[in-house]
């Protein structure tokens, strides 16, 4: 088990971090990009983990030279994700994580996800009611890279960021971790990197 017994909150991110949603987020990116005509690079959208979905279109209108209404494709990206049958399961690493020092230290969720999804997956796996604080895209003004996420996570904690450690999988969510003053452990494919 990790040490952290220095800090007094951990954040989690939500996404590829405590739950491995990312194939079926891939999925549903494809579909959108398939129907709106971007060209799809499943490296390239990985690589945006982390980003709110608006602020992935507007990513996508920059680099491709297209004018896509962020809000239409958002929507068309999340109800192709909402029509999958593929359940996200949890990630034993990082679950054995927040299971160890629940009883300790404070323990909230920095997403860049949409709010409605977030609560659904986290009260599908029983998580919602054991949280201290739940920010998403939908309670930010800047998503991540910016660390806006993370800092509002601490404050609602209680929690001073230098005194948190924030676990991601995306160097988007690290720049943001960092960017907020905290210590960041990623996790690589279900795996905490130490």
């Amino acid at each position: 088990m990790v040490d952290l017994s220095a800090y007094q909150g951990i954040v989690f991110d939500m996404d590829g971090t405590l739950v491995d949603s990312m194939p079926s987020h891939m999925v549903a990116w494809e579909r959108a990009c398939n129907a709106f005509g971007y060209p799809f690079d499943a490296d390239y959208m990985n690589s945006l983990g982390g980003v709110p979905t608006q602020q992935t279109v507007v990513i996508l209108n920059e680099k491709f030279g297209m004018d896509h209404d962020p809000k239409a494709v958002a929507k068309f990206k999340r109800e192709a994700w909402e029509t999958m049958d593929l359940e996200p399961v949890l990630i034993p690493s990082t679950m054995a994580v927040f299971e160890h020092y629940r009883p300790t230290l404070s323990i909230g969720i920095g997403t860049g996800a949409e709010r409605p999804h977030a609560e659904h997956l986290l009260a599908k796996h029983g998580l919602l009611a054991r949280i201290d604080s739940l920010v998403t895209a939908s309670d930010v003004t800047h998503g991540k890279p910016h660390p806006e996420t993370f800092l509002t996570v601490a404050e609602q904690m209680g929690v001073a960021p230098q005194h948190c450690v924030v676990f991601e999988d995306t160097e988007i969510g690290y720049q943001a971790a960092r960017d907020a003053g905290m210590d960041c452990i990623m996790v690589k494919q279900g795996e905490i990197q130490r």
